[in-house]
């Protein structure tokens, strides 16, 4: 697989694919899709950002949360994936990116560790679907 073929997952979509609530079927489907095609293909990336707030939001944001015995389960899975650690140097180019995008600085850092992982897509609901930041192209799996 060549870089250009990774594709970066942002928290959001994750928790879409693991909220048990019934409020959000049509988008829960859509972000389970996107994970069933990227476990398929070995294309998923992740950063430590990500499995962080995975973990908060799985097991204390949703209406059926998560037991921390499941959500150890679900970050122990996307360890599996290419994971971002980012550094000092990772922080500084995040927040060059906040300011010269101006979107939140863990937008930003989102941005960034996609852009280390050499991911050509970003998915995720809190950036403008179909805007390119620092060449990477954001997509909105769950529109």
């Amino acid at each position: 697989m060549s870089a250009n073929e990774r594709e970066f997952v942002d928290s959001n979509v994750i928790v879409y694919a693991h909220d048990r609530s019934p409020k959000s079927a049509s988008e829960q489907a859509k972000a389970r899709e996107l994970m069933e095609r990227l476990w398929l293909q070995g294309n998923g990336c992740v950063s430590v950002q990500v499995l962080q707030e995975c973990f908060v939001t799985v097991t204390r944001k949703l209406v059926r949360p998560l037991d921390v015995d499941q959500a150890y389960a679900l970050l122990e899975d996307l360890t599996a994936w290419r994971v971002h650690s980012p550094n000092a140097e990772d922080v500084l180019a995040a927040v060059r990116i906040h300011r010269e995008h101006v979107i939140s600085l863990w937008d930003a850092l989102i941005v960034q560790s996609a852009r280390a992982l050499g991911c050509a897509t970003l998915w995720t609901q809190d950036l403008n679907d179909g805007q390119v930041i620092e060449g990477v192209l954001v997509q909105n799996p769950l529109r």
